[in-house]
């Protein structure tokens, strides 16, 4: 018989459906000693990992100065109940080694200029700020009050001196500009000569996710069989929409000699002449504070008659539901530990919305190993989004991991008889010539292939999936059903099926409680970091731009992955019974 698979985490039983996570966590008794504030004393407090390549920073001074102030009123249970997950992580985690982190990825190679804040002090007011749901000039007034002194003490600013807006943006807008203008990039389409740029920005992500490693948060047996769930996260810009048309040409200058294009009026929308002074620079319907947004459909939305994306003659169109979003796309890589039951941010990157997702995401998938190079990929967990002939084929050949994607239709799916021809159905089972459905019998990970067989189910009355003409049932043609093939025909399914498609290739059995168990679990964590940044207020965007809304995406990514520490630090410690 066919060689069965390798178990993925969590396949040699399921979780007890009536624990939590958190009472599974505490049942976890490796978890509670490692994890808990007894278990860390000794380590404590746990320094942010420097990479040994990140030079010093070159500033000899800074207008604020971070410095940790130590963790002893931890020793007090009462004190649990009063300081939140943030408090905590001011206290378990000492932040002095991300200051050359932060001064590399913001571009400083010289101690000239004027005096900055010590950014390590920017860093924690900005997780801070976006812990609480405060606006920029909330964030700053509270800095200010005394009645928030002691954090103001424990970021680093003193004597009353304190960051202006025009510095947080400035902090921000650095931070995202400069994550992607050092000229490296990933290679993902040879033929097409595509190359996407990587973020440094993810190198906080990584040292968040090392820092977590280092407190033993994250079970070693998840770490070798890991589950990544890439998905994409659609943010509103702070800019309100006006063309959904907008694109790069609306931001040019505009003559009598070279007159704009006008996309809207290109697609048979009403759009805008840019006849007027206003349209001298850009089109009065584009968001200047906001160029690189663009506007994707969900599903549609009532428009106006006074709105530029008007159809331009009388012709009625259907309704549509749903709306449309104008602003930016995340693509974060998410890292589920199906034993501990939570989730991490491994990578991100940070698009305008209407970009697809296949190359950047193609070039996250790359770039795992450069990030963390002793993580084994066991399985990408998708929807149908990233059922692209790319994607898969990478996860198979680059990854060596299992594709739990959704499915992604084509209309030939829908045609039964087609099935026994090209020997597969609509969600990738084989199915013989006859018209009868094979059964899985595992997936071979040291070969990479999966198990298939027919098990004679002509001979057994099961009735064929697909009921061809002018075919005697049972066949008697049938060559597999004699004794010297006990089990009927066997075939072995690799990366793709013998007429060398791969758009329905999937390595677990599709809709299988295998597939349903893994889908669920990275469907949960995605649906969690959704659900924490609508928390936070980042599904539409406090800041205007690109490059600092690239900044708040990561910086976030990075508070939610140190919370996680600190919730679960704080769940092993109550475990304890202290």
């Amino acid at each position: 018989m066919p060689r069965p698979s390798a178990g993925l985490p969590g396949e040699e039983g399921a979780m007890a459906a009536n624990l939590t996570p958190v009472e599974t966590r505490a049942q976890d008794a490796l978890f509670v000693a490692q994890c808990s504030l007894e278990g860390l004393r000794q380590r404590l407090p746990l320094p942010w990992p420097t990479p040994p390549h990140i030079p010093s920073s070159p500033k000899k001074s800074y207008r604020s100065q971070y410095v940790y102030l130590g963790w002893e009123d931890l020793e007090d249970p009462a004190a649990w109940s009063q300081l939140s997950d943030f408090d905590l992580l001011l206290r378990l985690v000492d932040f002095d080694g991300l200051r050359p982190v932060l001064a590399h990825l913001l571009g400083w190679h010289s101690a000239r200029g004027h005096v900055p804040f010590d950014p390590v002090s920017l860093f924690l007011f900005i997780g801070w700020q976006l812990d609480h749901h405060w606006s920029r000039a909330e964030a700053l007034r509270n800095l200010a009050s005394p009645r928030y002194a002691d954090y103001a003490q424990r970021f680093g600013f003193r004597e009353g001196v304190f960051p202006t807006e025009g510095g947080i943006r400035y902090f921000l807008t650095t931070l995202g500009r400069q994550s992607d203008a050092h000229g490296q990039a990933v290679t993902v389409d040879a033929v097409r000569s595509i190359a996407i740029a990587m973020q440094r920005l993810n190198q906080l992500l990584a040292q968040s996710v090392a820092l977590l490693r280092e407190a033993g948060v994250i079970s070693p047996q998840a770490w070798a069989h890991a589950i990544i769930c890439p998905d994409g996260m659609l943010h509103e810009a702070a800019s309100r929409m006006r063309c959904a048309s907008a694109t790069d040409t609306c931001y040019q200058p505009t003559t009598p000699a070279a007159p704009r294009p006008c996309p809207a009026r290109a697609k048979g929308r009403q759009g805008c002449d840019c006849a007027t002074l206003a349209c001298a620079t850009a089109c009065r319907y584009a968001t200047p504070r906001d160029p690189e947004a663009r506007f994707v459909w969900y599903a549609g939305s009532n428009q106006p008659t006074t709105n530029p994306n008007q159809p331009a003659d009388d012709t009625p169109s259907p309704p549509k539901r749903g709306k449309g979003v104008y602003g930016y796309r995340s693509l974060p890589v998410q890292w589920v530990d199906p034993l501990r039951r939570f989730s991490l941010i491994l990578l991100d990157d940070f698009r305008p919305a209407n970009q697809p997702e296949t190359d950047p995401m193609a070039a996250l998938l790359l770039q795992l190993p450069v990030f963390y190079p002793d993580l084994h990929v066991e399985a990408v967990v998708g929807d149908a989004g990233l059922g692209y002939d790319q994607i898969l084929d990478l996860v198979y050949h680059h990854l060596h991991a299992r594709r739990v994607i959704d499915l992604r239709r084509h209309d030939t799916d829908q045609d039964q008889t087609l099935w026994p021809l090209r020997g597969y159905d609509d969600t990738g089972r084989p199915i013989c010539p006859f018209g009868y459905a094979f059964i899985s019998n595992g997936y071979d990970d040291d070969r990479q292939r999966h198990k298939w067989f027919c098990n004679q189910a002509c001979r057994k009355g099961v009735p064929p999936a697909v009921t061809l003409p002018d075919v005697i049932y049972p066949p008697p043609d049938c060559p597999y059903q004699g004794p010297d093939h006990p089990h009927g025909r066997i075939i072995n399914i690799a990366d793709r099926f013998p007429d060398g498609s791969i758009r329905l290739v999937r390595d677990i059995p599709y809709q299988s409680p295998a597939w349903k168990r893994l889908y669920h679990q990275a469907r949960n964590a995605v649906e969690g970091r959704n659900a924490a940044f609508q928390g936070r207020g980042l599904k539409r965007l406090p800041v205007y731009g690109l490059p600092r809304g690239k900044a708040v995406d990561f910086l976030n990514d990075v508070w939610l992955n140190l919370s996680t520490l600190a919730r679960l630090v704080r769940e092993a410690t109550a475990a304890t019974g202290c």
